[in-house]
């Protein structure tokens, strides 16, 4: 899947937004990505996040970490 076709997609689940979004670090954005969205959707999740780790096949990692979403 394209950068494009996976910006155009976000954008219509609901998941990516545009506008002027001030941040909890207090810094100032013009996009703002509601991950929770996408994980609506588990096999789109799951084709993105195989899409996502593909990247990485050739790094040494000893830890992944990822957003707390609905309480730890």
């Amino acid at each position: 899947m394209t950068e494009d076709k996976i910006l155009n997609l976000m954008e219509e689940l609901g998941a990516l937004h545009s506008g002027h979004f001030l941040l909890s670090s207090g810094l100032h954005s013009d996009k703002y990505f509601q991950c929770a969205r996408i994980l609506q959707f588990p096999e789109l999740a799951r084709e993105l996040g195989a899409q996502l780790g593909a990247l990485f096949t050739d790094e040494a990692c000893d830890v992944v970490v990822s957003p707390a979403l609905g309480g730890i």
